[in-house]
């Protein structure tokens, strides 16, 4: 179709575990010799994945678990003036995707087809020479979009007055901070005539007026026609944004839609599905030198353990156990408890590290959260842990750590007959 922008056929990417060749000579010039003459790679795994029911040809099973596909069999196609949402869990294979989408990196079988130019902000700092100042930059981003000097001339004070670095637009951006950095390359991307917008966690750093800002000014990008794809775990600006969407998981599509609550949902019930229980362990999968949490358990206010449903009419407190290798000033950490009956409403936040004397240490930290008595109603919750470098990067999203459980007993007359409330908090009366 005429207004379809961009449009991805059977993508995959492949990586190779822990080696650069194929580990012999003769498979490194078979596959070259492969690809010189246009055919497939007879060493790639996507092949095996493709070929194997025609070929009825299962492989190696030691050279397969060498292979690892960040993208399988990704097809999707995005309309002008869509915003599209990518979600899903670390490692699923989101930024993957918009490298290939932004030609950072080829793919290994597929195709993508793209009408118009496309401008992206990945990763703090992409696109941008550390040696040169920050208007300098702004000309070489807009160079390498096509632009010519007095385009991008004719932008620049809208520019620099969004990114709002009047005074540092001339200072080398290795001198910038990371809120700066990705201010000034927020305010690029939109801003300059790029037809396609690919952001990936643009929200996870700046300040609340930033985004705030930048929230509104993908909008305004959407309504001019042109078209944003919007990777982010923040499913609150996710719904705001973004009218359609698709969820990864493992390198794959597992559902598009057009109904982006659709979508949202799905992904938030694939995390309840998946940890159904109050107590969660580090399986060695989430490291991090700043922040790594080992444990995370709801427990009685003594310290024994309880099952998935309690009451509401005792205190109870969450054990936290994290290790620390190096300290970040910038870190920090908390918990957000949701309602399962609405998943994109935060029921409130916890956290230590705000008008507080509490410091992480190095090594291993235990930290308890106490739960007054009769504060939740009979509704089935989540708790996510998130951490991340505050205007940098998430640490550990939310999504990746989370505990539930539900409250099945309360004492109904001491408290309002609108059972549907999120929080029962008794009230206090005087005559």
């Amino acid at each position: 179709m005429s207004d379809v922008v961009l449009k991805v056929e059977n993508l995959y990417k492949e990586y190779r575990l822990g080696v650069i060749s194929h580990g012999t000579l003769f498979r490194d010039l078979q596959s070259w010799w492969a690809r010189a003459r246009g055919q497939e790679d007879p060493n790639s795994l996507v092949n095996s994945v493709v070929e194997r029911s025609r070929n009825d040809r299962s492989g190696n099973e030691q050279e397969l678990k060498q292979h690892f596909l960040a993208l399988n069999d990704v097809s999707f196609e995005v309309k002008q003036g869509d915003i599209l949402g990518v979600i899903g869990k670390n490692g699923a294979g989101k930024s993957t995707l918009l490298k290939v989408l932004s030609r950072i990196t080829a793919p290994t079988a597929g195709t993508v087809k793209i009408k118009g130019r496309i401008a992206s902000l990945l990763e703090v700092g992409t696109g941008f020479h550390p040696e040169l100042t920050g208007r300098e930059n702004v000309y070489m981003n807009g160079a390498i979009l096509g632009m010519r000097r007095w385009e991008i001339g004719r932008k620049m004070d809208e520019i620099i007055a969004f990114a709002g670095l009047e005074k540092f637009i001339d200072t080398p951006v290795k001198r910038y901070s990371s809120g700066m950095y990705v201010r000034l390359a927020f305010a690029v991307a939109a801003h300059l005539d790029a037809e396609i917008l690919l952001m990936d966690e643009v929200l996870a750093v700046g300040d609340a007026e930033f985004q705030k800002k930048a929230l509104g000014k993908m909008g305004d990008v959407a309504k001019s026609g042109r078209t944003v794809l919007f990777v982010s775990h923040n499913m609150g600006a996710v719904k705001e944004l973004c009218a359609c969407g698709l969820v990864l998981r493992n390198g794959e599509i597992c559902k598009y839609s057009n109904n982006i609550n659709e979508i949202v949902s799905l992904y938030l019930n694939n995390f309840e599905k998946a940890s159904n229980a109050t107590k969660w362990v580090n399986d060695g999968k989430l490291c991090n030198p700043y922040f790594a949490p080992l444990e995370m358990e709801l427990q009685e206010e003594n310290g024994c353990a309880v099952t998935t449903s309690i009451s509401a009419e005792k205190s109870y407190r969450i054990k936290l156990v994290f290790e620390v290798q190096e300290i970040n000033p910038q870190m920090h950490f908390y918990f957000t408890f949701i309602d399962t009956l609405y998943p994109d409403t935060v029921f409130f936040y916890a956290t230590p590290m705000i008008n507080s004397e509490y410091k992480v240490q190095l090594g291993t930290n235990t930290i308890f959260c106490y739960l007054p008595e009769n504060l939740f109603n009979t509704h089935q919750y989540t708790v996510f842990l998130v951490s991340s470098i505050k205007l940098v990067k998430y640490i550990v999203p939310a999504g990746e750590v989370l505990i539930n459980f539900k409250i099945t007993h309360m004492k109904q007359k001491q408290y309002s007959l609108l059972t549907s409330a999120m929080v029962t908090v008794p009230a206090r009366w005087e005559y």
